[in-house]
């Protein structure tokens, strides 16, 4: 079993930073892929970014290219999410998510998945 717990959402100004951060627990780490998904009220959950085990294969949504960085430590079992120049339209509940295998966008490809943490960006 996986257990994935996000922290460091909150409220932010547009044009501000927040860093997201996703630690994992269970298993080992370093053979999953993550990804980071979002959903704001009445929306989808979408995908963000996703990153593999070694971190060389990165992928990113195109509406957060250039304005976020997801990393991950694997020895402290954590992935991020660098989040800047937020926009309201980046307001949401966002998702660390993990899965066996290459990036994907789809999130009905990953298994395991976090409570969620809330950003609000403000205008």
């Amino acid at each position: 079993q996986v257990q994935l717990v996000e922290s460091g959402g909150g409220l932010v100004q547009a044009g501000g930073s927040l860093r997201l951060s996703c630690v994992q627990s269970g298993r080992t780490f370093s053979s999953y892929t993550m990804g980071w998904f979002r959903q704001a009220p009445g929306k989808e959950r979408e995908f963000v970014a996703a990153l593999t085990w070694s971190g060389s294969s990165t992928d990113y949504a195109d509406s957060v290219k250039g304005r976020f960085t997801a990393s991950r430590d694997n020895a402290k079992n954590t992935v991020y999410l660098q989040m800047n120049s937020l926009k309201p339209e980046d307001t949401a509940v966002y998702y660390c998510a993990a899965r066996m295998g290459a990036v994907v966008r789809s999130r009905y490809s990953y298994t395991y998945w976090g409570q969620g943490t809330q950003v609000t960006v403000s205008s």
